[in-house]
C-alpha cells in the first residue's frame, strides 16, 4: 500500500513538473477539501497531476466542483505557501475512494521545484527570480 501511495506521489511530482498545470476541484465556494485521515483538525486539499483523475473525484460532496487547471508556478507560488502557512495538507492523486497521499505543502512544492530543476526547466515565479532561489526559500522555512 506504501508503496503504490508512493510510486502515484513521484509520478504527480514528475507529470506535474512536466506539463507545468495541477488541477484541483472548485466550486463557487472555493477549492473542495476534506479532513485529514490522521487528525481531524486538520484539513486537506486534494490535487490531482490530470484532469481525468480530478473528474473522477467530482461526486457526492463534490459533485458541484469542476476540475480546474492551475498553472504550476500559482500552485507552487500562492497555494503551497498559503496551505503551509495555514497547516493544511496537499492530497496527492486521490483515487475515487478519496485515497491518496496526504503531504505537507512545503515539502511537495520542495519535490516538485527539484524535479524542475534536474529536467532543467523554465518558469516564471512572480516573487522569485529562479527555481533555485525558491527552493532556497522553502528549505529555510521547512
Amino acid at each position: 500500500m506504501a508503496e503504490e501511495l508512493e510510486a502515484k506521489y513521484i509520478a504527480f511530482v514528475e507529470k506535474v513538473a512536466a506539463s507545468k498545470q495541477v488541477w484541483g476541484l472548485k466550486s463557487k465556494t472555493g477549492w473542495a477539501n476534506a479532513e485529514a485521515a490522521e487528525n481531524n483538525d486538520v484539513a486537506v486539499i486534494p490535487f490531482w497531476s490530470d484532469r481525468s483523475l480530478a473528474k473522477i473525484c467530482a461526486r457526492d460532496d463534490w459533485k458541484t466542483y469542476t476540475p480546474t487547471e492551475i498553472p504550476l508556478a500559482i500552485f507552487l507560488e500562492d497555494l503551497c505557501i498559503d496551505m503551509a502557512g495555514n497547516e493544511v495538507l496537499a492530497g496527492i492523486n486521490w483515487d475515487a475512494r478519496m485515497f491518496g497521499t496526504e503531504a505537507d505543502a512545503l515539502v511537495v512544492a520542495l519535490d516538485i521545484l527539484n524535479r524542475l530543476a534536474e529536467i532543467n526547466s523554465a518558469i516564471t515565479f512572480t516573487g522569485y527570480s529562479s527555481i533555485n532561489e525558491f527552493i532556497t526559500e522553502i528549505s529555510e522555512e521547512e
